[in-house]
C-alpha cells in the first residue's frame, strides 16, 4: 500500500508514477495508495493519528502486507507504525536502497550500496531494541537490551569502517583511471540527468558500447567511459553516469561520492531532459539541485530535451518555448538518432572552446610528441624545419603546457 505525503497537488501524477515506477523496479506491487498532505510530519507516527486509521482500515481492506511511505521516516516512528497497522513498513529511502541493491553489478557499486544500506540504518538501532528489557543503574546493572544494542552497534560502526577504507582504495584506483586518461588529454564530458532520461540509450549511439538501457528507475549504478570520435578530428572521453531522483538520500550521494565525482572533474555536462514527461521541468530541477550540491552546478552545460520521437503536437510546441529560454539547447531522440547531428555540432563547440591554439618548435630529440598532438588534439600546420619541427595545433591545457617550453624563435617563425 502506497502512501503519499507530497504537499502541492500539482505534483501528484508526477509523485504517483515515480513510486509506482520506483515499486515496479524493486519488485513490489501496488494494491492501493491514500495520501496525506503535511506541512511537517508528526513526531510520533510521522502521519496524522486519524490517517494512521485510515491507513491500517485499507490496508486491511486489500490484503496489503507491506505500507511504503513517501518519505524518510525515524526508526521510532517506523516501529510505531508498524505497531499500529501492523504491517510492515518500509519508507522511500530503504526502497531505494533495495533498487540499488538488486542493480549493483561491480564490486564498487555492492561496497557503496551496503554503505548506504548501513549508514541508514544506524540511526535506527536504538527504535530495534527499545522492546527489550533494560535495567537503569550503575556499571553491572546494564539489561540485556541494552548490551544487545551496545554490541550491534560497534559491529555496524566497524563494519562502516571496512566499507569506506575499501571505498577510499577504489576510489583511488578511480582517480589513477582518471589521472592516466588526462595523460591522454581529451575533454571530458559526463551524461547526466533524472532517471530514466535515455542516458545509456545516448551513450551507447555515441560510442557503440552496449549499456544497459531500460526504462526502469536506476538502471545504470556503474559509471562507464569510453572515448568518442568527433567530427573535424576532435574526440573526448565520455561518462554515463548513475541517475538522480527527486530527494535522493543523501546516504546515497554520501556513499556513491567516488562515482558521482565523475560528474564533478568533467569539463562539461550533457544534461538530458526526458521530454516526454509530463513533469520533465520538476525533473530538470531536481538534477539542478544535486549538481548544487555536489559543488557541479556551474559547470559548462550542453542541455539536450530527448525522446521527441515521443511527443505529440501539444508536447513539441511546450518543448520549444522553453528551448527559447534556454538558447542553445538541443532537441533529439537519442533512441531514433533524430536531431543527433546537433547534438554533435553542439558537443564539437564545446570540445573546441576547451582546446587552445599552440605554435612551437619542437626539438627532432622531443619528435615523439609531434603524434600525441595528431592522437589527442588537432594538427593544423606541420613542418620539417632545419632547427626543428614546426608545428600549429589545437590542443587542450595540459598538452598545451608541455609546448610552452618550445617556442618558436622570431627568425623561424619568418621562415
Amino acid at each position: 500500500m502506497l502512501v503519499y505525503i507530497n504537499e502541492d497537488d500539482s505534483e501528484d501524477p508526477h509523485v504517483e508514477a515515480e513510486l509506482e515506477g520506483l515499486c515496479e523496479a524493486a519488485g513490489v506491487e501496488p494494491v492501493a495508495s491514500i495520501r496525506q498532505r503535511l506541512d511537517r510530519p508528526y513526531k510520533g507516527t510521522y502521519l496524522g493519528k486519524g490517517k494512521v486509521q485510515e491507513v491500517a482500515l485499507l490496508a486491511a481492506e486489500t490484503g496489503a502486507d507491506l505500507v511504503l511511505i513517501d518519505a524518510e521516516i525515524s526508526g521510532m516512528q517506523q516501529r510505531n507504525l508498524e505497531e499500529a497497522l501492523q504491517k510492515r513498513v518500509v519508507d522511500r529511502t530503504q526502497l531505494i536502497l533495495d533498487i540499488f541493491a538488486r542493480r549493483a553489478r561491480t564490486r564498487e557499486g555492492m561496497l557503496q550500496v551496503e554503505l548506504a544500506q548501513l549508514s541508514y540504518m544506524m540511526p535506527k538501532l536504538m527504535a530495534v531494541y527499545t522492546k527489550f528489557e533494560r535495567q537503569k543503574g550503575g556499571i553491572g546493572m546494564r539489561g540485556p537490551g541494552e548490551t544487545k544494542l551496545e554490541t550491534d552497534r560497534r559491529m555496524v560502526r566497524d563494519r562502516i569502517a571496512r566499507l569506506n577504507e575499501e571505498i577510499e582504495e577504489v576510489g583511488r584506483h578511480r582517480g589513477q583511471q582518471r589521472a592516466s586518461r588526462r595523460k591522454h588529454p581529451f575533454p571530458f564530458a559526463s551524461i547526466v540527468g533524472y532517471t530514466s532520461a535515455g542516458k545509456s540509450t545516448l551513450m551507447n549511439r555515441m560510442s557503440g558500447t552496449e549499456l544497459l538501457a531500460d526504462a526502469m528507475p536506476f538502471a545504470t549504478l556503474d559509471p562507464t567511459t569510453r572515448k568518442v570520435d568527433l567530427p573535424e578530428g576532435y574526440a573526448l572521453f565520455l561518462t554515463d553516469t548513475v541517475g538522480f531522483i527527486r530527494n535522493l538520500p543523501t546516504n546515497l550521494v554520501a556513499a556513491f561520492r567516488s562515482t558521482l565525482e565523475e560528474v564533478v572533474f568533467a569539463d562539461f555536462l550533457i544534461l538530458l531532459i526526458d521530454a516526454s514527461h509530463p513533469a520533465w521541468d520538476l525533473q530538470h530541477g531536481s538534477v539542478l539541485e544535486t549538481l548544487e550540491a555536489l559543488g557541479a552546478g556551474d559547470k559548462p552545460t550542453i542541455l539536450v530535451f530527448n525522446k521527441i520521437d515521443l511527443l505529440d503536437n501539444v508536447a513539441r510546441t511546450v518543448m520549444e518555448e522553453s528551448m527559447r529560454i534556454w538558447p542553445g539547447s538541443i532537441a533529439m531522440s537519442a533512441h531514433t538518432g533524430e536531431g543527433m547531428d546537433g547534438l554533435i555540432q553542439a558537443i564539437v563547440d564545446q570540445v573546441q572552446s576547451l582546446l587552445g591554439r599552440v605554435v612551437a618548435l619542437v626539438p627532432y630529440s622531443e619528435s615523439n610528441t609531434i603524434q600525441e598532438c595528431y592522437d589527442f588534439g588537432r594538427v593544423l600546420k606541420l613542418e620539417y624545419r632545419e632547427d626543428g619541427i614546426y608545428i600549429e595545433a589545437e590542443l587542450v591545457h595540459e598538452m598545451r603546457q608541455k609546448f610552452e617550453r618550445w617556442p618558436v624563435p622570431a627568425e623561424s617563425s619568418q621562415a
